[in-house]
């Protein structure tokens, strides 16, 4: 969401995307928090090709799912076809959403913040965020944990990061280098692809880390209670090793 950060055409490819992320790990944590009332509104930002959005639907929610890249929404509006579900999929640049209704709970998943590469881009999101949600509404969400020493490391030379087949019969290994930009707390990720054996492009995978103290106080200052960090989707508690921030937040 920047001229200069960017992220590559390749990796919004929904057939690539989807090969690459078929773990569901926190579905279960993020059906957890839904509300008990079935009739309960719910907003995904960030949505993808549908991975969370599909299943919670598949349960019984009324889910809107949003994303700025068509390419994703028409996978995911195809898989929802198919699964005999009509949900409400819209593309839009979730830092100026304006949908005209308010809901029950609202979630960012699976890593998307990262792409927010300034403070404004994550001020105006979360401000879009508590216009849209109810009062008392809950707003999730989760990212990584900052590890400096894994990406000092991972400077040093390219390592393979995935190795799968898509459903229309591409076989994708992916070999990655990644550079950190201490003024911006950018990560400044290659992902170079060779499909079916030969070598098909780099792709860049900015991300913007966001570091614990640094993102509690965003969410404070911008109108959120944290009720709950977690460290991982089972709930773990938030400690120096954590993989993830997950926060249960209200408005």
């Amino acid at each position: 969401m920047s001229n200069k950060y960017k992220v590559g055409d390749l990796i919004y490819d929904a057939n690539v995307y989807d090969g690459m992320n078929t773990d569901l790990t926190d579905l279960k944590f993020y059906r957890k928090w839904l509300p008990k009332d079935k009739g309960a509104s719910i907003l995904e930002l960030c949505c993808g090709t549908g991975r969370l959005t599909i299943p919670i639907a598949k349960d019984g929610y009324k889910v809107s799912g949003v994303d700025i890249m068509n390419s994703m929404l028409e996978q995911a509006k195809t898989k929802a076809t198919e699964a005999g579900l009509e949900i409400d999929f819209i593309q839009a640049d979730i830092r100026s959403l304006e949908l005209h209704k308010k809901f029950d709970l609202i979630f960012i998943p699976f890593n998307s913040i990262h792409h927010l590469y300034q403070n404004a881009d994550l001020f105006q999101t979360l401000k879009v965020v508590k216009k849209h949600l109810k009062e008392n509404g809950l707003f999730l969400l989760d990212c990584f944990n900052p590890n400096i020493q894994y990406i000092v490391e991972s400077e040093k030379e390219q390592v393979e990061v995935a190795e799968y087949k898509t459903n229309d019969g591409r076989n994708i290994l992916i070999k990655q280098k990644m550079q950190y930009e201490n003024k911006s707390q950018i990560n400044r990720i290659e992902w170079h692809y060779f499909i079916n054996d030969k070598f098909d492009s780099i792709q860049n995978l900015d991300m913007r880390l966001y570091f614990p103290q640094e993102l509690d106080s965003y969410l404070q200052e911008n109108g959120f209670t944290i009720i709950h960090k977690f460290g991982g989707f089972r709930e773990e508690e938030f400690i120096d090793s954590s993989e993830k921030q997950i926060f249960v937040c209200r408005k």
